[in-house]
């Protein structure tokens, strides 16, 4: 997994991390028809060319929407539809937040977001960077 660099001039305010293990959450989606739906939104469901995704991939999804509740500090309230993950055309996972989410987000500081997914040997594992403008050293 790589970890994404923070941009020049900006600093991290928060780190969230989580893992999924994919059959336990395979076997939920199984379980549970519509909770797909209560985790994600229509457009994270497929890829780029419309195919439904996986199970691995979901569950990445899944971790990146964990790891970003627990960066956030799991704000009251929040919305998992308000914390999409995206694809950009290079295959790159992308996070958008909205609503619930980002004024969550503002309160902290947080101006943007990076963040690294994988899915390898059962597991599905996502690290996220909550970023902030640069904090200066306050002398006492």
């Amino acid at each position: 997994m790589i970890v994404p660099a923070v941009p020049v001039g900006a600093s991290v305010v928060a780190v969230g991390i989580d893992v999924v293990a994919v059959d336990r959450f395979a076997a939920a989606l199984a379980r549970t028809p519509t909770l797909a739906r209560r985790l994600f939104n229509p457009d994270e469901q497929v890829t780029a060319t419309g195919h439904p995704r996986g199970p691995a991939s979901l569950a990445a999804r899944f971790a990146v929407k964990e790891a970003v509740a627990k960066a956030l500090g799991v704000p009251a309230g929040m919305d998992w539809h308000d914390c999409r993950v995206v694809s950009e055309l290079s295959g790159r996972p992308v996070l958008q937040v909205s609503q619930t989410v980002a004024d969550a987000a503002a309160a902290q500081g947080i101006t943007d977001w990076r963040i690294s997914v994988s899915h390898d040997a059962g597991i599905a594992a996502a690290v996220v960077l909550a970023i902030g403008p640069a904090r200066t050293e306050s002398t006492p």
